[in-house]
């Protein structure tokens, strides 16, 4: 070894390689931190300048491609570079295969390799190199990836996707103990926790998770907040969570972070139409005729309170007794406790994407306000003329402003059928659709 130091040769070949490695890394951060030297306005440029600079760096690589050919360490580099576009390079897959047979240790290379696989649609040889390069040092990139490639694999039931899930969620929670100033793992964990969410009934604790984990990443990350995919699955949260203002906000900045991409400018389009036709239908009270309307409203009376009416009846509280019928007007913002919203359905609207099934409901005053009912089976609705009571109504104010249009208008929200009495008549457990949602989040 001491002829080799004073030959310099291992010394300088260290050098060069690590050269390469830096010039490597220089690649992934123009990538990664493309809106700290572009503008916005550039997004659209931002694929053709990365594929520039992917064959820039190649080029200075291959350069000592005679001299290094057979050393892991510069197939590693060559395969990160082509790992860095978008799409499976068959390349890269060669090089990074040569490069763990080389020096089967190599965390990166496993890593990396398994990124070309995932590209490629073969998930179980993903997850085999992320496994194997965890096998070598616990480390976040492998974590956090095999946390993703769990929510994406295909499992046997409701019961083992719910399983693979959880188990995400706790690989994502893994890679950020490793290190709290990753934005990229703060990032997956809040996917995962939107994951989780939707496949174990929508508890607002994992929401809050969520949304506290993509704070976090833009907090430690200042990338972070460039991310089209963390803006676009956010904003999928706030919508379901009804913060309607904060998700256009969020679908409209995914959409100038990535001009190519069509489902946010889409999901934005369709949350508009949305809050313009429920606006609508709220002023004309559903364009039912004011005769019509009389008639309906004639044999509104507090005998459709069916079950409500018992002083055995037990609330989603859990409070016993009965409810006292009050009218729209009466009801205040908030949880109205031991009160219920009684009325004629005078317009319906079928769910759409993330949407809730919407209704329309009419009161003794003529008053109208707008129900929004989740976890809804495709089967279920409502038609316009029915009874409809709303036990303990949660009763909110959206005041929205989007670009130039505003919506101002009340609304109950609903999270599951079973909670109304229609027509005297609670609602059998087919009203409700099973807990789990198909939702995936973008990126993964």
């Amino acid at each position: 070894m001491a002829e080799d130091e004073k030959s310099g040769e291992p010394v300088k070949e260290k050098s060069e390689l690590q050269i390469m490695k830096e010039l490597v890394d220089e690649l992934y951060n123009f990538r990664d931190c493309y809106f700290e030297t572009h503008s916005v306005e550039e997004a659209g440029r931002k694929q053709s300048d990365v594929a520039q600079e992917i064959q820039k760096t190649l080029k200075k690589v291959e350069e000592k491609e005679d001299h290094f050919k057979h050393k892991a360490e510069f197939l590693l580099q060559k395969g990160r570079c082509l790992n860095v576009a978008p799409d499976f390079s068959p390349v890269a897959e060669e090089f990074l295969s040569r490069a763990v047979k080389l020096e089967p240790g190599l965390v990166e290379g496993w890593n990396t390799l398994g990124e070309q696989y995932w590209k490629k649609g073969d998930l179980m040889g993903a997850k085999n190199c992320f496994t194997g390069a965890l096998q070598q040092s616990k480390n976040k990139v492998s974590l956090r990836n095999l946390s993703m490639v769990l929510r994406q694999s295909p499992a046997a039931d409701s019961d083992a996707h719910g399983k693979q899930v959880l188990k995400s969620v706790d690989m994502a929670r893994q890679a950020v103990q490793l290190d709290v100033t990753d934005g990229t793992s703060w990032y997956i964990l809040g996917n995962a926790y939107v994951s989780l969410f939707f496949t174990c009934g929508q508890n607002p604790q994992l929401s809050q998770q969520a949304l506290s984990a993509y704070a976090q990443s833009e907090k430690v990350d200042r990338t972070a907040s460039s991310y089209p995919e963390l803006h676009f699955n956010r904003a999928t949260l706030f919508q379901y969570e009804e913060m309607f203002g904060s998700a256009l906000g969020g679908y409209s900045r995914a959409a100038a972070l990535d001009p190519g991409w069509e489902e946010p400018p889409e999901r934005e389009k369709q949350l508009l139409v949305y809050l313009v036709k429920v606006t609508e239908l709220i002023q004309n009270k559903g364009k039912v005729k004011a005769r019509r309307l009389r008639t309906m409203l004639s044999n509104l009376s507090t005998s459709a309170m069916g079950p409500c009416s018992s002083p055995q009846f037990q609330s989603q509280t859990g409070r016993v007794g009965s409810l006292e019928p009050r009218t729209l007007s009466s009801l205040t913002h908030g949880h109205n406790v031991g009160m219920a919203a009684l009325g004629k359905v005078v317009f319906s609207l079928a769910s759409e994407g993330r949407m809730a099934f919407t209704f329309g409901m009419v009161d003794s005053e003529e008053s109208c306000i707008v129900v929004m009912v989740y976890n809804t089976a495709d089967s279920w609705g409502v038609l316009i003329g029915d009874t409809v009571v709303i036990p303990e109504p949660q009763v909110k104010r959206n005041s929205i402003t989007h670009k130039d249009e505003s919506f101002d208008f009340r609304s109950i929200r609903v999270d599951t059928p079973l909670l109304l009495i229609v027509n005297g008549k609670k609602q059998n457990a087919q009203s409700q659709s099973a807990a789990s949602v198909s939702y995936k989040p973008q990126s993964e």
